[in-house]
């Protein structure tokens, strides 16, 4: 049985979740790669020790991560019962439901219908009788928003998470499922969504500003763009590649010219700072307090370490930051 590190809390930083009560991690780990029927449990295992040895709390997960869908709660359910038991009261769990998980009608987007019995399935495969947060997945153009949000209420009542989130919503959406939420008194705190240096989205959409305004945390997911802003593609695309392996996120015409020589740019400034490019895009993110966590992938336990010395990262000058927007906006 796995024995945690006693020091797991000495280095560490964690942020309030806006106005919240709960403190998340400056890094979290997620389980959206490497954690299906494809991974090796045992390499799962480790990466999750070294995660949580390191003051890592906050696991993150959905409904259709894998390959296949739902195998990722499966596994991280198995460690949760085999090695983690002890320590369930230091976790963070979070799961979502939103994007296509089983056939027919009630199996995707956001009907009260989906989501209860989408947090139901994916309690059984973690093994858990709750989870710390529960996201919508993502914006439902159909369903009314006020079903999806109410939908989320009764999760929280019924004892099945302790708050709720939302992740690739918009600004103005994100303010309107706030408002319904806060009338509802429901414990509403965080915002999952993709942003890095080359992905602005949530600060063109209004949800980073609409995020500060509301005091609601924020989680960024794809902080290293699927790994373009690390020092992997400096010299093309390696035959081992996730382009060549996998193919699902990330393709060879991602890679032009421009974006690679916009990559090694990046890759100069976060050699003038003594850091890694990958620190830096991390270290980025978090620049300015808006973004109370950072959600890192990885494939083995070394990505963790290396990715965790961002915690030692230096404040970004007003020039460095002129010199990121200035290799990356034009892209």
């Amino acid at each position: 049985m796995y024995q945690a590190d006693e020091k797991r809390y000495e280095t560490m930083k964690y942020h309030r979740c806006g106005a919240s009560g709960l403190m998340l991690p400056e890094l979290s780990l997620g389980l959206w790669h490497n954690f299906g029927d494809t991974g090796v449990y045992e390499n799962m295992k480790q990466m999750c020790f070294t995660a949580f040895d390191n003051g890592i709390t906050h696991f993150d997960l959905a409904n259709n991560y894998g390959p296949q869908p739902g195998s990722a709660e499966e596994n991280f359910g198995k460690i949760l019962r085999e090695e983690f038991s002890a320590y369930r009261d230091e976790l963070i769990v979070s799961t979502k439901a939103g994007y296509d998980m089983w056939p027919g009608p009630y199996g995707n987007w956001g009907s009260r219908k989906y989501l209860i019995a989408s947090l139901d399935q994916s309690l059984k495969r973690l093994g858990l009788d709750y989870v710390d947060i529960f996201y919508h997945h993502r914006m439902d153009p159909e369903t009314p928003l006020e079903e999806t949000m109410e939908a989320l209420v009764q999760i929280v009542r019924s004892g099945k998470a302790l708050y709720v989130g939302i992740s690739n919503y918009d600004g103005e959406t994100m303010k309107r499922a706030a408002d319904i939420l806060e009338e509802l008194h429901c414990p509403f705190i965080i915002n999952q969504n993709s942003y890095n240096i080359f992905n602005r989205t949530i600060e063109k959409n209004g949800l980073k500003q609409a995020a500060a305004e509301k005091k609601k945390g924020i989680i960024s997911f794809s902080p290293l763009a699927q790994g373009m802003l690390t020092d992997r593609y400096l010299n093309g695309i390696p035959k081992d590649s996730r382009v060549n392996t996998d193919g699902r996120f990330l393709h060879a015409d991602q890679f032009s010219e421009e974006r690679l020589n916009s990559i090694r740019s990046l890759n100069a400034i976060a050699a003038e700072r003594g850091e890694s490019l990958a620190q830096m895009a991390l270290k980025w993110i978090l620049r300015d307090g808006i973004v109370t966590s950072v959600l890192i992938g990885a494939s083995r336990p070394q990505q963790i370490l290396e990715n965790l010395k961002v915690l030692d990262s230096a404040p970004f000058s007003e020039e460095e930051l002129k010199k990121i927007d200035e290799c990356s906006l034009a892209l």
